[in-house]
């Protein structure tokens, strides 16, 4: 991802991203003056501050004129998630700034269905397809009518169907109903995905051991026991591997053979454990299921190295369609799927 060009002029500056500049500028030692800002306040700033990036020494030496003759003629300061945390942790409880801070890294909005008209329909659908379809029918009467239209789309038909009905009878609905769904979306759907955004040294790591063939991961993973074994058994349940491809619904092993070559599909399955074929199998038509046992025989012995490649490459191919919010992956040792 490109890093954000420098901030040079104040014109084009809102307020909250005015006010962020001033409190970034005067640092950790002043943070009594966020003090006389409400909750609402105090999160528009914060949303603004986390995403200035760099801002020039003119810039800071417009809005902070009485202070900038003790900075240097390079005085330029930066904004970024980590600064913003450390600035809040200094006068909040802990628990206040997790939860704000993964409000920021989650969609963008002020409100709550600002933030949802922000989230990829079939993400959003997936969420909503195991709540009560009147549940549903609130939240979509909430959204701009497009993205509603989207997410219906998205989801089973009869369902979608039976919440459109709820949407046609609906009444006002009471304000804390609203506040009580508004309060789940916030801890349930918002927190978890603000969390999988987050991409720590262990998350990239386990990427990157991902892409090892398997020799390879083995290696590292015993050398790296033997030198940090809490970090080796992190980066393991952070890994998502061929065989967790078990934990996709058939919607997602549908979506994911429609993106496979029929070659790569059977150098992978020649690999796989019989569970996994399985499933893979019970997901094509009986002549589609037939036609690929007969071309993984015909290829007689194959070397490991070109099936690690091939189940490597629909790895990939399955996080893509999941970035892209068409499927759901579950992670290595997770319990709870992970939206993404």
């Amino acid at each position: 991802m490109m890093a954000k060009s420098s901030i040079t002029d104040v014109k084009r500056l809102a307020g909250p991203e005015k006010a962020a500049i001033v409190l970034l500028a005067l640092g950790e030692e002043h943070t009594a003056i966020w003090e006389a800002l409400d909750d609402e306040e105090i999160k528009e700033v914060s949303q603004a501050m986390a995403g200035l990036g760099s801002i020039s020494a003119s810039v800071v030496e417009e809005l902070l004129v009485e202070f900038v003759s003790g900075m240097s003629s390079t005085g330029a300061i930066m904004g970024s998630y980590e600064q913003t945390q450390r600035l809040l942790s200094a006068f909040m409880p802990p628990e206040k700034v997790d939860q704000l801070m993964e409000e920021i890294r989650g969609p963008a909005g002020r409100t709550m269905w600002d933030k949802l008209g922000n989230v990829n329909e079939a993400v959003l659908a997936n969420y909503l397809k195991n709540e009560y379809p009147q549940t549903v029918a609130v939240v979509l009467s909430k959204v701009k009518s497009d993205h509603a239209a989207r997410v219906l789309a998205s989801l089973p038909e009869d369902f979608a169907l039976e919440c459109v009905t709820r949407m046609l009878r609906m009444e006002p609905v009471q304000r804390e109903i609203l506040d009580k769904i508004e309060q789940t979306l916030r801890t349930e759907f918002m927190s978890n995905l603000a969390r999988t955004s987050k991409r720590d040294s262990h998350e990239m790591m386990a990427e990157i051991f991902n892409n090892f063939d398997r020799q390879t991961e083995a290696r590292f993973i015993a050398a790296l026991e033997e030198r940090n074994r809490e970090a080796a058994e992190r980066i393991r349940a952070l890994m998502f591997v061929f065989e967790d491809l078990s934990k996709l619904d058939p919607g997602g092993v549908q979506t994911l053979l429609r993106a496979t070559g029929k070659e790569q599909l059977a150098l992978a399955l020649k690999g796989a454990s019989d569970k996994l074929r399985e499933m893979f199998f019970s997901n094509m038509s009986e002549r589609a299921s037939k036609i690929m046992r007969e071309d993984m025989e015909s290829m007689g012995p194959v070397r490991l190295k070109d099936v690690d490649q091939a189940q490597v490459a629909m790895v990939q191919v399955a996080k893509d369609l999941a970035a892209k919010g068409e499927i759901m992956l579950a992670g290595a040792g997770a319990e709870d799927e992970l939206i993404y």
